[in-house]
């Protein structure tokens, strides 16, 4: 079998970028993702969730004990190194656990969108304050001042430290290195009917609304490297009133600063945030090459049609195959009952990949033998995700 290194311009470094659809629904307190409800005990993932290594999804838990697992789960013992889990307090490790003791936790991990309320406040916004998630965005709002003057902390389009607003934060596993510009799509139902729909149709980052009572304006910004929405539009959308703050906030009609809200007392508002994300994939191609002239002599037993009595002569420093030894003649013929002139060909079915040190590292299979013949050379091209 024959090796052949990669010459240089044989192997190829690029990058795919792809953009994959990313939808929720929302309503009544429960986030639907990608139209999967994930209702069965067997998938150990909350609904609207999506699972960090989806360890023990559609794994039966019943009757799951630390001497009989059925699921995957973290575990470690209490020795004189100390080690422990982060989340294990040091005083209840040292005192509640003896040496030789087992600590276990659980998986998996997850996430899926927080939607967070912040109403209008009078006073300026501490550090303290509650609203310090949508401060801590303060210096990155102001960043993209320069796509739009919308984007500013605070401005005559509004003050965020202050105003009423509603902040959607999308976790990165959903999107993977940025959310796709202008891919951002927001409905807004009530009681099935379409009531607000707003679209990034700039790429700018704004949300301007397509259907509703402000058609052409602007309702909330995105932050599409970092994942988050805010919704600052306040105009009713809608003369039915809901719950939206809770029984204790009253009613109130259907706004975008309400948008995605998960108070299981609103029942007739339902909400899609759709939109895509963008995956860079590290690909690797690579060329094999076969030229002419070689690779057409093969190991398998079947290309010798028979040897001599005398088949081999070897030693502890050589091995001589025995010249006599004839070649199957595998060319076939136009004619029934009649061989072709021979002519030496092999198939290729498999091309192997090995390390510098020989070391076989990957196999590409092959969709159908290709027929190789001394006077034929052909260029394999392989690729790999990485």
């Amino acid at each position: 079998m024959p090796f052949y290194k990669f010459a240089k311009n044989d192997v190829f470094y690029n990058r795919i970028k792809t953009h994959p659809d990313v939808q929720f629904h929302i309503w009544s307190g429960s986030i639907f993702y990608a139209n999967h409800d994930q209702t069965s005990s067997n998938w150990h993932t909350p609904r609207g969730n999506v699972n960090l290594y989806e360890l023990n999804v559609q794994r039966n838990s019943s009757g799951h004990t630390i001497a009989a697992p059925k699921i995957i789960y973290p575990w470690i013992h209490k020795a004189s190194s100390l080690i422990s889990f982060k989340t294990v307090e040091t005083g209840k490790f040292n005192n509640e656990f003896n040496f030789g003791d087992v600590l276990t936790s659980s998986y998996p991990m997850t996430s899926t969108l927080a939607v967070d309320h912040f109403n209008t406040r009078v006073a300026p916004a501490t550090e303290f304050d509650d609203r310090r998630r949508v401060m801590a965005l303060k210096n990155t709002l102001n960043y993209y001042n320069y796509l739009s003057p919308r984007y500013s902390y605070s401005s005559s389009y509004g003050d965020k430290s202050s105003q009423e607003l509603q902040l959607i934060s999308i976790p990165s596993i959903f999107y993977g290195s940025g959310i796709k510009k202008g891919s951002v799509n927001l409905k807004y139902y009530m009681s099935g009917t379409l009531i607000g729909h707003a679209v990034d149709a700039n790429k700018n980052g704004e949300l301007i609304e397509k259907t509703g009572s402000s058609v052409g304006k602007c309702i909330g910004m995105v932050l599409y490297n970092e994942g988050f929405i805010l919704l600052t539009g306040s105009a009713n959308l809608s003369t039915k009133t809901e719950l939206f703050k809770g029984p204790s906030g009253g009613l109130d009609e259907a706004k975008w600063i309400y948008f995605g809200t998960l108070n299981t007392s609103v029942l007739s508002s339902s909400y899609d945030v759709n939109f895509k994300g963008t995956e860079k994939i590290p690909t690797i191609m690579m060329h094999a090459q076969a030229p002419k002239g070689f690779l057409n002599h093969s190991n398998n037993p079947t290309f010798l049609k028979h040897y001599p009595s005398a088949s081999a002569v070897s030693s502890s420093t050589f091995f001589i195959e025995h010249d006599k030894a004839k070649i199957s003649n595998t060319v076939s013929s136009s004619f029934p009952h009649h061989s072709a002139s021979f002519d030496k060909q092999t198939f290729i079915s498999k091309i192997g990949i090995y390390d510098e040190k020989k070391n076989l590292i990957a196999i590409a299979n092959l969709a159908r033998p290709v027929k190789k013949t001394h006077q034929r050379d052909f260029t394999f091209r392989m690729k790999l995700d990485v």
